[in-house]
């Protein structure tokens, strides 16, 4: 579930859904922004494969605040800055 597997592809990992998260989130956003873009990300490719829940979604945002690369502050979910 967190990495892929035989019977999770790459593209329906938690890590891999986790890291594209990151990677927009450019800037501090609401939790229904990046869901936008992520949903936005999804309907763009061609492969099914890559269809996006928002169960997946919340368990990939749980994965990024329990590996503390995301914090929430003011309502709004940005990137924990290294110190």
């Amino acid at each position: 579930m967190i990495l892929p597997s035989k019977h999770i592809p790459q593209e329906k990992a938690l890590l891999t859904i986790g890291a594209e998260l990151l990677r927009r989130l450019d800037k501090p956003k609401t939790v229904s922004a990046v869901w936008e873009d992520a949903h936005q990300l999804a309907s763009e490719t061609e492969n099914d494969a890559v269809y996006l829940s928002y169960d997946w979604f919340v368990l990939a945002l749980d994965l990024l605040y329990a590996i503390n690369t995301i914090e929430i502050h003011e309502g709004l979910l940005k990137r924990r800055t290294l110190s």
